[in-house]
């Protein structure tokens, strides 16, 4: 993935995001190679919305390679009622090589282009979609192409309330296997057409079972109840990571529960700092 005469450095923008950090931790416990300098920059660094401020920071860092996490994000109901602000704040830096996110929310089956997304997210679901099509021009070009890997994603109080029936399903990856499979993706990974970095369709379980694992690795006592005045959101968003499977047949996902309780472990030690 290296530059005509070797020099790598890769610049993670959402340095101190969910996947950020976790590429952090990996690339800090023996992921990153020698000759490999590793940038991770935040909003605290550089409002990447700012044309200037943009250019200022790839003149500072000039990377040779980037793994773009920045982004305006939300859940199902900042989606909604944020639809236009998501697709307008999307989107010669010497840039040889990239790698971007999508959102599995964005998928209409298992095809980015085809057919609208959910309602729900459209406006940050077609803004993910561009991100795509920068990528597929700038393959006309002779250096190294940019794909987007797409993840899927994954307290003692009185009460637990969740939004919704519970019954919509969701493939969960752990963030620490979704930032080795980044790394993987940015070293060997040459495709320009995007690739799905999911568990297994087998491995979808529903909102409640993930609430239900919460409510294990938390020990939590309280009475769990489910709002159904609350929108489900989109039912299932099923992806097959069949071409992963191609490419890394014997790669092994964190169970979700495992993962789950090694979350919730993480979240109760650093519980002060977490959400600061």
């Amino acid at each position: 993935m290296s530059e005509p005469g070797g020099s790598v450095r890769i610049l993670v923008t959402g340095g101190s995001g969910l996947v950020g950090r976790a590429i952090q931790e990996v690339v800090a416990d023996g992921a990153g190679l020698p000759g490999e300098d590793w940038v991770f920059v935040s909003s605290k660094d550089a409002d990447l919305t700012d044309a200037a401020q943009t250019r200022a920071l790839f003149e500072k860092v000039r990377p040779t390679h980037v793994i773009h996490l920045a982004a305006m994000v939300g859940g199902l109901f900042r989606n909604i009622k944020y639809n236009l602000d998501f697709w307008v704040r999307s989107g010669e830096s010497g840039v040889w090589g990239g790698v971007g996110l999508l959102k599995a929310s964005l998928l209409p089956a298992d095809k980015i282009h085809n057919g609208p997304p959910h309602n729900s997210n459209f406006g940050y679901s077609y803004a993910k979609r561009m991100i795509d099509v920068q990528n597929r021009s700038s393959a006309r070009w002779p250096v190294p192409s940019d794909t987007c890997p797409l993840p899927e994603s994954a307290g003692s109080g009185s009460a637990l309330t969740v939004w919704g029936t519970g019954k919509p399903r969701r493939q969960f990856i752990y963030s620490l296997d979704l930032a080795r499979l980044f790394i993987w993706v940015l070293r060997e990974y040459d495709e320009v057409e995007p690739i799905i970095l999911s568990v297994g369709e087998e491995d979808e379980v529903s909102i409640q079972e993930a609430a239900e694992a919460v409510v294990e690795a938390m020990d939590f006592r309280g009475e769990v109840t489910f709002d159904t005045s609350k929108s489900d959101g989109q039912f299932k968003k099923t992806a097959s990571n069949g071409k992963l499977r191609t490419y890394l047949p014997d790669f092994r996902f964190t169970p979700f529960k495992q993962a789950v309780k090694e979350t919730c472990a993480w979240f109760t030690h650093n519980y002060e700092q977490a959400r600061k």
